[in-house]
C-alpha cells in the first residue's frame, strides 16, 4: 500500500459511493489522493481533536462515518468546529474520507452491524432502495452469445438477490442493410440481411452502466451494436436503509429495552407507550429514522429502534408498535469496529487505528 487512492478503492469496495443518498456528502472530502499513505485513523466524527490524534499517531488518512463537511463551505476561517477541523487537516496534509449513507445502505453495513449486536436472525432490508436497477437488452449471433454474456456477467450484470449470472435469452430474426461506409460481419454492403440472432436481457446496478457498456462493445462481434437500457421500478432487495429481523427468543418489552440499553451502551432510551406484548420481530435503523416508522409498522415489527425521534413522532406508533429512541451515536457506535476490521483484513500489514476520541456530543445525567 503506497498511495491514499489505493486505500480509497478498498473503502469503495466496502461501501460503494453510488449507494449513498442523494443529499449526502461522502467520499474524499479533504486531501490529495495521490499522497503516500502513512496510516489510517478510523473515527465516528472527524472533529479537530480527532485530527490532532491523527497527527500524533502519524496517520494522514482519517476515515470517518459522518461527513465533517455536509453542506457547502463558503469560507474557512476557523469560526466553527467544522472549519477548525478542515483547517487543521489541510495544514497537516491529512485526508478525510466519509462513508455515511454509502455504508448505511449496504446489506452488511450499519444496520446489519446493529442487528448482529442484538443477535437478530432472518434479517432483511427494511426500506429497499428504489430507482437503482437498470436493464440492458442487446442482440447478437448465436456464435457470440456465450462470450458476450460472460463478459457482461464479469462486468457485474446479472445479479438478482442471492443469484448471479442471471439473464433471459430468446431467439429471433434480425435484419439490416449496410451503406457504403459499413463493414458488416455477415453479408455485404447494400445487401438486405436476415439472420438468426439471440436477444440477451440482463439487469445491473446503475453505477455499473459505463463498465457494462464497455464490456458490451469490447465483446460484441457487430460493427454497430444494437442495445437498449431501461430504468426499472423494482426496488433493490439487498441495498437500502434499516433492517428487520427476529430475536431467537421473545422478550417482554421492559426486558428487551434493558437488553438493548446494555448491548448498545445507551445513556437512556426514550420510548412510546408499552403495549403489553412480547417482542420478537424487531426493526432497526441507525441514526435518524423517523421517516421509516410506517415501514416498520407495515413490516409488522413489534418494536422499532432508531434515533432522533421528535415529540410528535411518538404519536405515530398508533398503538401498533413500540418506538424507541436509543440515541444517534449509540445506534451507530459499532460501525467504526466494522470499518477497522474490514481494512485490517484487506491490508493486514498497514497501520489501521481506532480513534480513542469519544465524539458523542450528547451527555446524560
Amino acid at each position: 500500500m503506497s498511495k491514499i487512492k489505493e486505500i480509497l478503492s478498498i473503502l469503495e469496495e466496502m461501501a460503494p459511493l453510488a449507494y449513498a443518498e442523494d443529499f449526502d456528502n461522502v467520499g474524499l472530502l479533504v486531501g490529495n489522493q495521490e499522497n503516500e499513505a502513512t496510516g489510517i485513523l478510523v473515527c465516528h466524527d472527524a472533529l479537530e481533536s480527532v485530527i490532532e490524534e491523527a497527527i500524533a499517531k502519524k496517520c494522514n488518512l482519517v476515515v470517518c462515518f459522518h461527513p465533517i463537511i455536509f453542506s457547502g463551505l463558503k469560507k474557512i476561517t476557523g469560526k466553527n468546529y467544522v472549519e477548525r477541523s478542515v483547517l487543521k487537516a489541510i495544514k497537516n496534509d491529512i485526508a478525510i474520507y466519509a462513508v455515511h449513507t454509502a455504508l448505511d445502505n449496504h446489506k452488511n453495513g450499519v444496520n446489519k452491524i446493529f442487528s448482529d449486536v442484538l443477535g437478530m436472525v432472518n434479517t432483511r432490508i427494511l426500506v429497499p432502495k428504489q430507482n437503482f436497477i437498470q436493464k440492458l437488452v442487446t442482440y447478437t449471433i448465436p456464435e457470440n452469445v456465450e462470450e458476450l454474456r460472460n463478459a457482461l456477467f464479469e462486468a457485474g450484470a446479472g445479479k438478482i438477490g442471492n443469484y448471479e449470472d442471471c439473464s433471459f435469452n430468446s431467439k429471433g430474426i434480425g435484419t439490416y442493410m449496410g451503406n457504403e461506409d459499413s463493414n458488416p460481419e455477415i453479408g455485404e454492403r447494400f445487401e438486405f440481411v436476415e439472420n438468426e440472432e439471440i436477444k440477451i436481457e440482463v439487469t445491473f446496478e446503475k453505477q455499473l452502466q459505463s463498465k457494462i457498456l464497455k464490456a458490451l462493445f469490447k465483446n460484441h462481434v457487430y460493427e454497430e451494436v444494437a442495445y437498449e437500457i431501461y430504468d426499472l421500478q423494482n426496488t433493490h432487495q439487498n441495498i437500502g436503509l434499516g433492517m428487520i429481523g427476529e430475536l431467537e427468543k421473545p422478550m417482554s418489552e421492559t426486558e428487551f429495552l434493558n437488553f438493548v440499553k446494555d448491548k448498545m451502551q445507551c445513556g437512556s432510551i426514550r420510548h412510546s407507550t408499552m403495549l403489553g406484548k412480547p417482542i420478537q420481530k424487531v426493526a432497526v435503523l441507525g441514526g435518524s429514522g423517523s421517516f421509516a416508522i410506517k415501514n416498520a409498522i407495515q413490516a409488522n415489527a413489534d418494536v422499532f429502534l432508531t434515533a432522533d425521534l421528535k415529540y410528535h413522532n411518538f404519536y405515530e406508533a398508533e398503538n401498533q408498535i413500540v418506538l424507541a429512541d436509543i440515541g444517534h451515536f449509540e445506534s451507530e457506535r459499532f460501525t467504526k469496529n466494522y470499518i477497522v476490521d474490514f481494512l485490517k483484513k484487506k491490508i493486514p500489514n498497514f497501520a489501521v487505528n481506532f480513534s480513542e476520541e469519544n465524539t458523542n456530543p450528547v451527555k446524560y445525567l
